[in-house]
């Protein structure tokens, strides 16, 4: 008899503890297979262990299971989304970092942003036949961060449009609107349609891009790392537009401007380093330094605010820029998320001196940055 299929699902979901909901049949050789693979990783959980929630016992069979062979079976047996979700489990939550360290695991493994993570993380574990495997990943995952938020920042950049009548006719300025209602009197209700004798255009006013600059100060704390990324993806990005001038900075206690590397986010990224203290103070103190005109200065403060140094100093260093003129942005994350756990009190303090306080997307940032630009 072939095992029910939603029942499988449940034995899979809650572990050998639910087999006697089988009804006395045994797993199907997928479903089995499926089991082993998730075995391997969750029987490894000593708490779930503990309360029961699950019997995992990875390791029964007769030979031992390799990362290899556990990475080759569940990107067989799961759907990509799975195989993803089982990968961050292994690296963020069982810490088993040959997945980001072994070449073999290397040379098999599909790049993917939890794995981008895992490398900043363990670079220090590698050598340098390792690094040069995982730059792999960094590599494949930045390009694609690259392209996505390339094209938010090119329609952010793009320029408005203007009511002003245009000599040029090109389809993408053609004023639909101006031209049915001038062409209305050659409307024929007979036929319900209206015969255009003169067409419309409008003018597309280039944003006035003219010294700004853009300073991206960035705490590298372990858990800023996808903000990191992110931030390192934005800026080069924003590189090279007209009129934008781009820094990025990151920090922890101490302060190191990535600039010199910004059109190259790889790069950049194999130069951070992640974890240590933070001393936010230290870092909007050296980026005050970098401003040159403050009324035309964007300067964004991406941190948890958790701050290791002097907050009283921090606040005061934020209410000089904000005095001086300067747009100052505190964001708690700047991930495809936006979503992000900080420190409340001194966000507030921070929001109380005129910073502007939240979390952003990548795109919603490149927005900001166009609408002050154009403004």
């Amino acid at each position: 008899m072939t095992p029910d299929p939603s029942l499988e699902r449940w034995r899979l979901v809650l572990g050998e503890p639910a087999q006697g909901a089988m009804a006395g049949q045994p797993l199907g050789a997928e479903a089995a297979a499926r089991d082993a693979a998730l075995d391997w990783l969750y029987g490894r959980d000593e708490e779930q262990r503990s309360r029961g929630v699950r019997s995992r016992h990875g390791g029964d069979g007769p030979s031992v299971v390799t990362t290899v062979d556990w990475l080759d079976g569940i990107t067989r047996l799961f759907p990509r989304e799975t195989v993803e979700r089982l990968q961050r489990d292994a690296v963020e939550r069982y810490q088993i970092h040959d997945v980001v360290t072994d070449p073999a695991v290397l040379a098999r493994i599909e790049p993917n942003p939890t794995l981008l993570k895992a490398v900043l993380r363990t670079r220090h574990l590698m050598d340098p036949e390792v690094l040069r495997l995982a730059r792999r990943i960094v590599e494949a995952v930045v390009r694609d961060l690259v392209e996505r938020l390339a094209t938010e920042v090119r329609q952010a950049f793009s320029g408005a449009r203007s009511r002003n009548p245009s000599r040029f006719r090109v389809a993408r300025n053609f004023d639909i609107r101006r031209t049915l209602r001038e062409n209305l009197a050659h409307y024929r209700p007979q036929e319900r349609k209206v015969y255009v004798e003169t067409p419309y255009f409008v003018a597309r006013t280039r944003r006035h891009l003219d010294r700004w600059q853009v300073i991206l100060l960035v705490d590298q704390s372990g858990s800023m790392t996808g903000s990191v990324i992110h931030s390192a993806v934005t800026a080069a990005c924003l590189w090279g537009l007209p009129g934008v001038r781009t820094h990025l900075v990151a920090f922890d206690t101490d302060v190191v401007d990535l600039t010199s590397d910004i059109d190259d986010p790889v790069e950049l990224l194999m130069r951070v380093q992640l974890g240590g203290g933070t001393d936010i103070a230290r870092a909007v103190a050296f980026g005050a330094q970098l401003i040159e005109q403050p009324r035309r200065t964007i300067v964004a403060l991406i941190s948890d605010f958790y701050e290791g140094g002097d907050p009283g100093r921090l606040v005061r260093l934020v209410h000089e820029l904000v005095e001086q003129g300067t747009k100052v942005l505190c964001l708690a994350a700047l991930d495809e998320e936006a979503a992000a756990d900080f420190d409340r009190q001194t966000a507030q303090r921070l929001a109380d001196v005129g910073a502007a306080v939240g979390a952003m997307t990548p795109g919603e940032l490149a927005a900001f940055v166009a609408e002050q630009v154009g403004g």
